[in-house]
């Protein structure tokens, strides 16, 4: 299914029959966050490496359940440092995206909690090309890096904002929608990733 290549707050989200990445092993229903080896080397994430910031009001002990509260999820990486960023919000961190560098990279991903259907699900945004000659060369690359780096950064954000899926672990079973946007029909889609859980250990092809 093709994805809008509008900035992607002005989406509204349709959930339907989408597309599935890849073969994905079967949860053996222990708790993700519970399993603190998922968060090990295996996996490549580094919890050293991520800064965490709760802006707006969203303290890390009040941990409001997404269906009440607006949560949104803004990470950034540094390229030099390989440090992680990760903003906790009720929108947006547009000041986190801000500088000349992040404005021709535009590697950075945004993730929010939304409902549909009385289900919570995240819904994470990643920008393949559009808005310079640059990206839309690289669009096929960017498309194959972000999916090869999405199971990273749904570990970030399960570590990062850990006192709400302590309180709500049941939002680990939440579906995982990735929008890939491009001004590329092959490479302007959407994808379902399953379970919260399940997409953070994801091996894509």
């Amino acid at each position: 299914m093709a994805v809008s290549s509008r900035p992607w707050s002005a989406i509204t989200v349709k959930p339907s029959c989408l597309l599935l990445p890849s073969e994905r092993k079967p949860s053996d229903g222990s708790l993700f966050l519970k399993a603190a080896r998922l968060l090990g080397a295996n996996t490549g994430f580094e919890a050293s490496k991520l800064k965490v910031f709760f802006l707006g009001g969203l303290g890390k002990e009040k941990a409001v359940h997404p269906e009440f509260a607006p949560r949104t999820y803004t990470l950034t990486h540094c390229d030099l440092t390989a440090n992680l960023t990760l903003s906790v919000s009720r929108t947006v961190n547009r000041k986190q995206l801000r500088g000349w560098y992040k404005k021709l990279q535009r590697d950075d991903v945004v993730a929010e909690w939304k409902k549909f259907r009385d289900e919570m699900s995240l819904h994470v945004h990643c920008h393949v090309s559009g808005g310079h000659l640059l990206l839309d060369l690289a669009a096929e690359l960017r498309y194959h890096i972000f999916r090869k780096e999405l199971p990273l950064v749904l570990q970030a954000v399960i570590h990062g904002d850990s006192t709400l899926f302590s309180k709500h672990p049941e939002l680990v079973d939440s579906l995982v929608w990735v929008y890939f946007h491009s001004n590329s029909k092959e490479f302007n889609r959407i994808e379902c990733w399953g379970p919260l859980k399940d997409a953070a250990m994801a091996q894509p092809t």
